[in-house]
């Protein structure tokens, strides 16, 4: 197996509005795509928004859950200002701040937004994180 994810697919409960989010908010670049989903090129790998019970029912698992997913996703900035104007920006559209940019443990600095599915992301400035 080659070291790579090609997709990482989240199911949503509202494909229309969690598509516009992307698209709007985060201004990911959306792939020409069938109805029913949505994919957005995140350099090698694509995101998929998928609808949660259809995701679920392919997986063969039950679509409702409550609390923590155990992962977040992850996107690394060039500077900590960039940490902050990122995570304004998803405030100003009305998107949800975990956490403020803040300095970190490990040496750089994050923040944390929900999506409107309630998907954590990660917006940081790692010093030693080479792939910005």
């Amino acid at each position: 197996m080659e070291a790579r994810i090609s997709f990482v697919t989240l199911g949503v409960k509202d494909l229309d509005r969690a598509t516009r989010f992307y698209e709007e908010v985060l201004h990911l670049p959306r792939l020409k795509t069938p109805p029913g989903i949505s994919f957005f090129e995140m350099g090698k790998t694509w995101l998929a928004l998928f609808p949660r019970h259809l995701l679920a029912a392919d997986a063969g698992v039950p679509a409702e859950g409550v609390g923590f997913p155990g992962f977040t996703l992850a996107h690394n900035v060039r500077s900590e200002a960039e940490v902050d104007r990122l995570l304004a920006e998803i405030a100003a559209a009305g998107g949800q701040i975990v956490k403020p940019g803040q300095r970190a443990d490990w040496g750089g600095y994050s923040g944390y937004f929900a999506d409107p599915d309630g998907y954590l992301w990660e917006v940081a400035w790692n010093p030693d994180f080479p792939h910005v």
